[in-house]
């Protein structure tokens, strides 16, 4: 056996001729040292000034979206192949300049609409470096590495949840995706107590599958019912309360109305409800789908990350009980989309997603230990999106982590308090998490103020000034079915609350100055 210190004949002339190469070629790659130097240079000359520059300007360009993109389309010019390239200085230099100036800028303080926040800088770069090896996580021989990563981080956060020794996971493109790989699992699951083979026969022997959530959970749920052949009416959306959780008392008798007739297949539950941050009664709902041999799923892609805050993992309560959970570290986690995972409580879980392909895992490979991930993903080729995760975990702890969640959900229990106390605006929601929903009220007639409150949220889009979402709410007391609302969803824990004073004027003032022109109109009364 050859050991370390032996080597081929000829191989050092042919390391010597391969390092020549290397540093003569005309494709520079990034898996080399000179090519990630040179990349890393051009990254610091071109993007470096650029994002100075940028600090003048709002969370989003000025202008109406169609030219916007106009103008971003006539920077690359005709949609049509070169003959000849630019270079790559030249290149990266065209590409920065048109995101920092028609893209989105979610580190300004005023950049408060959606679950997608400023990522972390670590985070960003050991992304690059994921981008310049390449790797896949399927099979070992395409990136061993980063296997053994995405098991230590699955193995890490599925301790934090508390979901025991035999928890596993694995990363996937986004919530929605993990929400579907959830449902999969427990529509197996579910189809092998009534001995249906649904991978080998399908779903057409499984008696009226149900699937129960939230009123206020996330579409994904529906979307992954239509893809699995369940089909979205097996979807039953259980009422909420006043606190915008799904309520117990009212899953129960619909789970009794049901009848034998009927496959409750899932108990969706929900730890951060989009809108309202809301976190479902986990244990009594635990208790409920245990009861009724449900599969019990908490959709966790916004509210996970409460569990790196002291203060705030007590909300999470009951996430042990579940079977699977979805994560998103591209919400409250500060990293680079994508960065979703599925956990799920017994690696066995996953045996329903086990392929052996002969060109990357076959028996006699697995079996001496060079297989991979494929079995536990819908996809083959898979980035190592766990480094980017791995590498921020390593550099801040929980601790760290957990005093950005705490900032932000300090921002918005200060935004809470601003706007209940401001005359001109409503409070509709409190800071469960980091979102606040609201409205402007004015000096509007009631009836006006939906189109009133959807066009000021427009106007502060197309001027570039702030970037807030918006909802329609079911208002308590209201005849109207829902009511369109704002809403302020903070994930910059660099913003302060200054920045969210400043953000309150922007929204009164672009409302009142809408008010004005919409008066002149004739288009609204007096309150």
């Amino acid at each position: 056996m050859s050991t370390v210190n032996e080597s081929p004949a000829g191989s050092s002339k042919a390391l010597r001729v391969s390092q020549s190469r290397q540093s003569r070629s005309a494709f520079p790659l990034a898996g080399t040292g000179d090519g990630l130097v040179d990349a890393a240079g051009v990254l610091s000359r071109t993007i470096g000034g650029a994002l100075a520059a940028r600090g003048v300007r709002g969370p989003l360009p000025i202008g109406a979206p169609a030219d916007v993109l106009a103008k971003a389309a006539e920077m690359l010019g005709p949609a049509t192949l070169r003959e000849h390239g630019i270079g790559t200085d030249a290149a990266l230099q065209h590409v920065a300049q048109l995101l920092l100036e028609h893209g989105i800028h979610l580190a300004h303080p005023h950049a408060a609409a959606h679950l997608q926040p400023p990522p972390l800088a670590v985070a960003v770069a050991a992304d690059v470096l994921v981008s310049a090896e390449n790797g896949s996580q399927d099979t070992y021989d395409s990136g061993p590495a980063g296997i053994a990563v995405e098991r230590w981080v699955v193995s890490a956060l599925a301790k934090l949840a508390g979901l025991g020794e035999h928890a596993t996971g694995v990363f996937t493109p986004g919530g929605s995706l993990s929400n579907m790989m959830a449902l999969l699992l427990a529509r197996d699951a579910a189809a092998a107590k009534h001995g249906i083979n649904v991978r080998k026969d399908g779903v057409a022997g499984l008696p009226r599958p149900v699937i129960l959530c939230s009123e206020l959970a996330h579409f994904s749920v529906h979307r992954a019912c239509a893809t699995l052949g369940l089909g979205e009416a097996s979807v039953i959306g259980v009422p909420a309360d006043e606190q915008h959780r799904m309520h117990p008392d009212a899953l129960a008798p619909i789970l009794r109305e049901l009848g034998p007739s009927a496959t409750p297949v899932c108990i969706f539950a929900t730890a951060g409800t989009t809108d309202f941050g809301s976190i479902d009664p986990l244990p009594v709902l635990a208790k409920i789908a245990h009861r009724h041999g449900a599969w019990f799923h908490v959709d966790a892609a916004y509210g996970f990350g409460a569990l790196f805050s002291e203060r705030l993992a007590g909300k999470l309560a009951g996430i042990e009980l579940a079977h699977s959970i979805t994560v998103d570290m591209h919400k409250i986690g500060w990293q680079p989309a994508a960065a979703s995972m599925l956990l799920v409580r017994d690696a066995n879980l996953f045996l329903p997603l086990e392929r052996s392909v002969d060109y990357l895992n076959p028996p006699d490979d697995a079996r001496a230990g060079y297989d991979g991930l494929l079995g536990r993903s819908l996809q083959t080729t898979r980035r190592a999106d766990a480094v980017k995760v791995a590498t921020t975990l390593l550099a801040y702890g929980r601790q760290g982590l957990g005093a950005m969640v705490d900032a932000c959900h300090d921002l918005a229990r200060y935004a809470e308090q601003s706007i209940a106390s401001h005359p001109q605006l409503e409070l509709v929601s409190p800071a469960n998490l980091t979102t606040v929903v609201f409205r402007y009220r004015g000096n509007t007639a009631p009836w006006a103020l939906d189109d009133l409150n959807a066009d000021l949220r427009r106007t502060l889009l197309t001027s570039g000034t702030a970037l807030i979402g918006r909802t329609s709410v079911c208002l308590e007391g209201r005849d109207a079915a829902s009511s369109t609302c704002l809403k302020f969803t903070l994930l910059n824990p660099n913003s302060t609350p200054a920045d969210i004073d400043g953000l309150i004027d922007a929204v009164v003032a672009c409302g009142q100055q809408r008010e004005t022109a919409f008066r002149i109109r004739g288009e609204i009364g007096g309150a």
